[in-house]
Parts: structure tokens; sequence; C-alpha cells
């Protein structure tokens, strides 16, 4: 084995750090985190064997502020650095700076990673190499005339989708000319906002299909492999849920056949490093080159239930001049995985992000269950950054003991202070068509929202700052139970507003005449001017929060007053943004 470094440094924040600083503790090697001003006491900080502070809660000052990580590397004595996810971590300019501060960067090489991070520029590479791509362009796209074109030409509906985009981010599906136009500039403005590059292309939009990618590892010695297939059909707003491993719809011979694809892309490129090939595969069984990843990914742990290898690990030993632990005969899959994401979203209200301070904190545990997680009770799930909590995976010998392992983990985990997505999950495992192993196209975002949104106007929760937990006992039989006990005055308060609100017929975030942030965040647009008069259901404003847009829409007909913010505003819960005056 080549010589491993003596220290680290994590660019990164949250699971994704402490799941490296594991792999690094395992391995030897000194690991070192980053924080901002808004993760001073985040788990990340504390399971690091140091830090360093990079600045404030913005990522833009401190996650994805280049000269101030590798400025912490370097005082830090740091040989590596570990980019996790997200962030930096494919960002070809980042990797550069590293190799010219003299820092090893644990990943691909830059051009690589700048190949794949165009999508455009890596469906014109596929294509050379005899990849197959979804039917559509290789070439920007700048004007709603085209896109009407293309989806009369592909027919509709069809996706406009950012070239540097990713986890659904930058993607409007788009389903008819009226639409092409809003659609357009969606895509180009969240490309411009999320990864500085607002060129978008088209392609078309291949119906109920499953999302397949294909886990590659490859050395710098000429070794490439892949290591089969995880199936992340299951996602909301086009970013992924729960994903498992193997597929359900993969046999071993088409899975030879993906493989040998996701090596053949892996290879186009000069891929080192662990990668991901993304898929687009059909009801038929024909299969399409969607895009690659040139990062380790969130669901990285189910391939590694399935195979028994560690990845990160592997990733750490290949940037030391490592070769590949084992060649492609080795790989075996066996047994099956499933990942849920815990994240702080409420389900039931849209999947709205859902910050805040989690006031009880139990993983589950027990044979063949594996939580990669960001947190512990009393830790802020803070509303700047990914919603995710924790990873929840599990494993047994086939999908139907999994699913079953994976019901009992939820039912085992305790998350009390802010929503989750875990009774979502429960759903879908529960769900007929998830168990027949089917795409559940639909479900998620529809029969399953449905299911949990509220009957009537939710009540909101009582002040959590003084809960308590107490197990009692009656004629023998022991409960537990969660009191809320607020200060006198808090809880008078919150007699006043429940009051108020019941006045006001139990309007919600856009009710009465007040439309008001239903959560912390940024705005990103405005779409209505002061006096303009619109219609009950029409979007008034786009707020974005822990990485999602979410459109604020007007309760009601009427006309808008009291325009208070701009783009660009930070707002708070429950604060005012405008009022819909009744006509």
């Amino acid at each position: 084995m080549a010589a491993l470094f003596r220290k680290v440094l994590v660019a990164n924040r949250g699971e994704i750090a402490v799941r490296v600083f594991r792999a690094l503790r395992e391995l030897g090697i000194g690991s070192v985190a980053v924080y901002s001003e808004a993760d001073r006491g985040s788990l990340h900080v504390r399971r690091a064997d140091e830090a360093r502070l990079i600045g404030p809660g913005a990522p833009a000052e401190s996650y994805l502020n280049v000269e101030r990580i590798i400025a912490a590397a370097q005082a830090s004595g740091a040989e590596a650095i570990h980019p996790g996810y997200g962030f930096l971590a494919e960002n070809a300019a980042f990797a550069r700076a590293c190799a010219a501060a003299g820092i090893v960067w644990i990943g691909p090489p830059p051009e690589a990673i700048e190949a794949m991070g165009s999508k455009i520029g890596a469906r014109q590479r596929m294509e050379a190499a005899g990849v197959p791509i979804v039917p559509g362009t290789t070439e920007e796209i700048r004007d709603a005339a085209t896109v009407i074109a293309l989806g009369d030409r592909y027919g509709w509906p069809i996706a406009i989708k950012a070239s540097a985009g990713g986890g659904g981010r930058g993607m409007e599906v788009v389903a008819s000319a009226e639409g092409a136009e809003r659609a357009l500039e969606t895509a180009r403005r969240q490309g411009e906002a999320y990864f500085a590059d607002a060129a978008v292309y088209v392609e078309k939009y291949v119906e109920d299909p499953r999302h397949v990618e294909i886990q590659v590892l490859a050395d710098g010695h000429g070794g490439t492999i892949h290591l089969g297939e995880r199936d992340c059909t299951l996602q909301r707003r086009h970013q992924k849920v729960l994903e498992e491993a193997p597929s359900p719809a993969v046999s071993p011979e088409l899975r030879a056949r993906m493989g040998a694809m996701a090596v053949a892309a892996a290879r186009a490129v000069g891929y080192v490093g662990a990668g991901t090939v993304e898929c687009l595969l059909d009801r038929h069984g024909d299969f399409f080159f969607l895009e690659m990843n040139t990062r380790i990914q969130v669901e990285h742990p189910v391939t590694e239930l399935v195979t028994g290898l560690d990845l990160v690990r592997a990733q750490i030993e290949i940037a030391a001049g490592g070769e590949l632990p084992i060649s492609q005969d080795d790989v075996e899959l066996r047994g099956h995985a499933f990942e849920c994401r815990i994240n702080a979203e409420d389900a039931g209200a849209g999947f709205r992000p859902a910050p805040g301070r989690i006031v009880r904190y139990h993983e589950p545990a027990g044979p063949g269950v594996r939580v990669d997680s960001g947190v512990e009770e009393g830790d802020e799930v803070v509303g700047l950054y990914d919603p995710l909590i924790a990873k929840l995976c599990v494993w047994d010998s086939d999908r139907e003991r999994a699913r079953l392992r994976m019901l009992r983990a939820l039912d085992e985990l305790v998350v009390e202070g802010v929503p989750t997505l875990a009774p979502l999950h429960r759903l879908i495992l529960r769900h007929p068509s998830f168990i027949a192993g089917e795409t559940c196209a639909g479900l998620i975002e529809g029969e399953l929202a449905d299911a949990l949104a509220p009957a009537g106007p939710p009540e909101p929760a009582l002040p959590a700052a003084e809960q308590r937990h107490y197990a009692v006992e009656v004629d023998g039989a022991r409960y537990d139970v969660s009191v809320a006990l607020p200060a006198d005055e808090l809880l008078a308060a919150e007699r006043r507003r429940r009051a108020e609100r019941r006045a006001r017929g139990g309007a919600g975030a856009a009710g009465g005449e007040r439309v008001t942030s239903p959560m912390q965040g940024t705005v990103l647009r405005v779409e209505v001017a002061e006096g303009e008069s619109v219609e009950a259901g029409q979007v008034l404003v786009i707020v974005e929060a822990m990485k999602m847009e979410n459109e604020i829409r007007a309760h009601a007909a009427g006309v808008v007053g009291e325009l208070a913010i701009a783009a660009g505003d930070s707002v708070r819960n429950g604060q005012q943004l405008l009022r819909v005056v009744a006509p």
C-alpha cells in the first residue's frame, strides 16, 4: 500500500463530514473539520481531532470560500482535502487550488470534473464514445421558441436542465408550449443561483423511468471497475428520498451491460476515484446515460452494505497512490440494502423545509442497521444548509427481509423538535406498489403527501424549550409521555395566538389578508407588484430554504398591498411578506 496521509481536512459539514472522519480514524489519519459561525456547536466539529472556523453562516462566505478553506488546511498542516459531497465537491477550480497549494485533492482530476460538470459537454463526449444518451440537444438553448420547437419534435412533456445542475436543481419539466417560457427562465435562474452557470439544454422526458446509477471506482494505475447499481427512483421535487441496492428491475445480464457502459464513460474522461454514472432505465429495459457525479454520493452506504467495501476508505487510499482493493471479478452483490433519508421536512405541507432544534433524538440499532448522522440530541438543524439530518440504512439477505427490517428501524427512530420524512418512509415501505418493486410514479407527491396533510388547519406545537419526558405506570403498565411545560408567559402568549388564529378562521401561512413566510429563508423572486390583481393559487413569492425553492401562493383572489420584501431579502418564519386584499 502507498504511504497514507498524516492529516486530512474535510471541506464539508454534517453527516458526510462525520462519515469521512470515521474512515480517517480507522486508517490512523488525523482529521480537521472546518465550520461556519452557524455551525459552532455542530456534531462534525465535535467529532474531528481539530476544527477551524472559516467564516459566517452564509455558504458563500464559508463552505464555498476556497481561499479560507485552503488557508485552514495550511494552518492545520493537513496534507490532503476530502470535499465530501455538495458545496465544492465538484468544483474543478477548488481541485486546482489544492494542487497549487501543495495539498492532495481526494477526488478525480479537475479535467474529469470539468468534462462531466457540464451536462452539455458530457452529453457530447458520451455520444462520441458510443454511450447511449437521452434524446435531446447537445448545445445550449437560449429562447422559449426553441424549447417549443423541441417539445413538438420529441413530444410533450420535455425536460429543461441546467448544464451545471444536479440533485434536481435547475431541472424543469414542461408539459406544454404554454409553460415553456416560465420553465426556461426558472431553469436558467436556478443554474445561475446554484452553479453560477445559466446554460440549459433540452432532452426528451422519459415517462415513468427508473433512476438507476452505477458506482464506479478507478485508480491512478489504469484500473477501473463498477460495483453494481443503486435504484434511486423514489424522489420528490426531482430529489432522492429512498434508495436501494440492487435494483429490483435489473437482471445480472442488464447489470453487466450497464456496468460496462459506466466503466467506458469513466475511462472516456480519465476518471480516478469514486464516481457515479446516473442512468434512466425505461419500461422496455433500454437505458440512457444521464450524467456523472464526480464525487461520493449521499446514497453510497447501500453499495457498501451489499459489496462489503468502504468507498470512502478506497477514495483516500487511491488519492494516496494506491491501487484498487479488488478486481471486477471479485465484485459480488450480497443481499439487499435500503437507505431512507431522514430530512427535516414536512411532507404533509408540500415538503416544506423545517429547521429548528432537535429536543429528543434516538437512533435505532440491532442487526443490519446503520445510521450515518450529523446530529445529536439538542443540536440545531440550521436553515442555511441541506435539511438532511441522518441516513438510516439497513441490510438483510433479500429485499423483503430488508424492507421489514427498515420498518422496525423506523419504529425505533426518535426525532422530536422538527418534523422529518420518517412518517413518509413508513407509508412508502408499506405501499403495495413499493412492495411489488414498481416505480411508484407520482406516489410520493400525490397519494402519500395527501395522506400526511392535516385534515384541517394545523395547530402549532407548544413552545418546545421546556418539553420534559416522563415514564409513568398505570395499573402496572408503563407508558412514556412527553409533557410541554413552557413558562407561564409563553403559555399565555401561545393561548392568545391560538385564539386569534381561530378567530381568523384557522388561516395558514397565506391566510386572511396577510401572506407570511412559512419558513426561514431567502427571497429568490417576487412575482407580483403592489397594486396588482392576483387570482387564487397564483405564485406571489419564491423563497429558498435549505436548498429548495418554495412557491408561496395567493390564498384567494385580490389585490396586492403592503409589499414588504424584495429579491435577496432574508425572511424569518411567520414574517409578513405582503397582503392580498379582497377586491
